[in-house]
């Protein structure tokens, strides 16, 4: 569920741009923004390794070709769970060997459905991502808050095409600012959420949570599902955790050295 539903949401990166592709390959799924920022362009794990590397290790090399020909940096994303945990070892070889470096374990989370605030959050408007203004404005956020240059999250975010698909954005607003972001992908029998974030000045005052509620309570009341699903950060897993949210897996993600 977890590793269906990130591969979906990473489409989003493939739509971002004219020059954008997304490839399925038999194990692994390429999307390419264009961009050059590795983090956009993915190779996604998104069927079980079992027994033998054979298969995943060509699929591999097909990726590193990929990119390579288009000029970019890249990232390997694979979730814990999909890979038989004796073969581990000759996939971190196979990636040294490419190059790549380990970039971040996140812990893929799960709430069958959110536990009620345990804390007064702050009182915001959350409003979907649908036109010029809270496109720029969710680019000018997750630049701040996740310190990505912001001609680049301009570059994915800003562009209406990218916004065609299965990834919603929602922005929380203080009065008229915009101070939070969140993102989510219904896919896999779940809500996917993503790029959860707040502007600096507002961090550590309940924004991130109250925009998170706010969309997912949309999103519950248009398709009836309740369970969520999401990639943690060491940062944010006090916060998941207080939401309803446990660990079940964890996400490895590598990326191309220069």
């Amino acid at each position: 569920m977890l590793s269906e539903n990130l591969r979906e949401a990473m489409r989003f990166f493939g739509m971002a741009r004219s020059g954008g592709e997304v490839r399925r390959l038999s194990a692994l799924t390429l999307i390419s923004s264009g961009i050059d920022y590795s983090v956009f362009n993915a190779a996604v794990l998104g069927s079980a390794v079992r027994g033998r590397i054979d298969g995943l290790g060509i699929e591999m090399k097909e990726a590193e070709e990929f990119y390579r020909r288009r000029g970019l940096p890249w990232s390997f994303w694979a979730c814990e769970e999909l890979i038989e945990e004796s073969l581990w070892s000759r996939v971190r070889d196979n990636l040294e060997n490419m190059n790549m470096r380990h970039l971040t374990t996140a812990p893929g989370m799960f709430a069958e459905r959110l536990r009620p605030p345990s804390r007064v959050l702050p009182e915001v408007t959350v409003r979907p991502v649908a036109d010029a203004e809270t496109r720029t404005a969710f680019a000018q956020i997750t630049s701040m808050a996740f310190e990505i240059p912001l001609g680049i999250c301009r570059a994915v975010y800003a562009d209406e095409r990218a916004w065609q698909g299965t990834y919603a954005g929602w922005i929380a607003y203080n009065g008229r600012t915009p101070v939070s972001t969140a993102a989510l992908v219904v896919c896999a029998g779940a809500i996917g959420v993503y790029s959860v974030a707040t502007l600096p000045a507002f961090q550590r005052r309940g924004y991130a949570e109250a925009a998170m509620r706010g969309a997912i309570a949309q999103a519950v009341a248009a398709t009836g599902i309740e369970r969520t699903v999401l990639q943690s950060t060491p940062a944010g897993m006090a916060l998941y955790r207080a939401l309803g949210y446990e660990p079940v897996t964890r996400f490895q993600v590598f990326t191309s050295r220069r």
